[in-house]
């Protein structure tokens, strides 16, 4: 099976759980990083024995040096940094969400399927043990048919963290989009797309939503009740509930501990550990795809990504929230 180069297109600190997870994928080599300044191309190069340092993403994209750009920026430049490596032929793993809005997100595969190139979001936690192992108990009726969902990604930035992007509308801010998308994708794994109704209420800070609280009606009958917040702390933990019971999931979007609860008293308890932070799996995962020809991931598909946008569209809508890139 053919090693993979990758680039890292970024230096911050999701960028460095990438650079961290690659070293225990044997697939895959990290042979470059990318920033807009040298100094800091050179920092993390140094940091993760890096050989390639680029001060500009154009050098990236031009150079023969990689075969797959993982973008590591912040949201509102997701479309034009995939695009810009996808039109030199790269393949790319975008951080979640992979843009802005849906209509961003139509570009960008677009831009994949012109250039022939293979594009996925990293939605990093469906690929987990914990989650292929929860759809699988869920799947198999170990709660029945499943009622309610519930998760919640919170936290409370720090002052001296006002300048982070998650604060500026000009970078798609805001709860939302940076952990709110979790809770989204966790909806959607375990009670589907058919969706009726939406209902969305949020705080405002600077003009990004700070804590947002969604309900999702399904025709089924089933309601999501999906929370998240920069400033706010909320126990970071999700629910199943069914018909013969219900299951509890620290870390709720990807588990590492399943606690199961029925009826009838029976209590189970599963481990699924990560094979290190985390991200090793969805890069083992990428790899296999192109190693197979794959222009697309059969897991993390364009249709679950532009799903999950297009409902990130319609909660803004609902909320009120405008970003400049719609």
């Amino acid at each position: 099976m053919k090693k993979i180069r990758f680039g890292i297109v970024g230096t911050g600190n999701i960028a460095h759980r990438f650079a961290e997870a690659i070293k225990n994928v044997e697939e895959a080599e990290l042979v470059a990083v990318a920033s807009r300044r040298q100094d800091t191309a050179d920092s993390f190069a140094d940091e993760f024995s890096i050989p390639v340092r680029f001060d500009s993403y154009e050098a990236m994209a031009q150079s023969d040096a990689i075969d797959f750009a993982y973008i590591a920026l912040p949201h509102s430049y997701h479309c034009e940094a995939s695009c810009l490596m996808m039109n030199n032929g790269k393949n790319v793993i975008c951080e979640k969400p992979m843009a802005v809005n849906e209509k961003q997100g139509r570009e960008m595969f677009e831009c994949a399927e012109k250039n022939n190139v293979f594009l996925m979001e990293a939605m990093w936690a469906r690929l987990v043990p914990g989650t292929i192992k929860l759809i699988s108990l869920v799947s198999d009726g170990i709660i029945g048919k499943v009622h309610g969902v519930e998760g919640k990604f919170c936290y409370h930035m720090d002052e001296d963290e006002m300048g982070h992007h998650v604060f500026k509308n000009e970078n798609g801010g805001g709860s939302l989009l940076d952990v709110g998308v979790y809770g989204l994708s966790f909806a959607r794994w375990y009670l589907g797309e058919r969706v009726s109704d939406i209902s969305a209420y949020a705080e405002f800070f600077r003009n990004t939503d700070s804590h947002l609280c969604t309900l999702l009606k399904y025709e089924s009958g089933a309601i999501a009740d999906i929370s998240s917040a920069t400033l706010l702390n909320k126990p970071n933990e999700g629910y199943i509930y069914g018909e013969k019971g219900y299951i509890h999931i620290n870390r709720f979007y990807a588990p590492e501990r399943i606690e199961i609860n029925l009826n009838d008293g029976t209590h189970q308890v599963i481990d699924a550990p990560y094979k290190g932070n985390g991200f090793e799996e969805q890069i083992a995962h990428v790899c296999g795809c192109v190693n197979n020809g794959l222009k697309e991931s059969p897991i993390n598909t364009k249709e679950s990504t532009l799903f999950i946008l297009r409902q990130m569209d319609e909660i803004r809508k609902k909320i009120g929230l405008v970003y400049p890139q719609d």
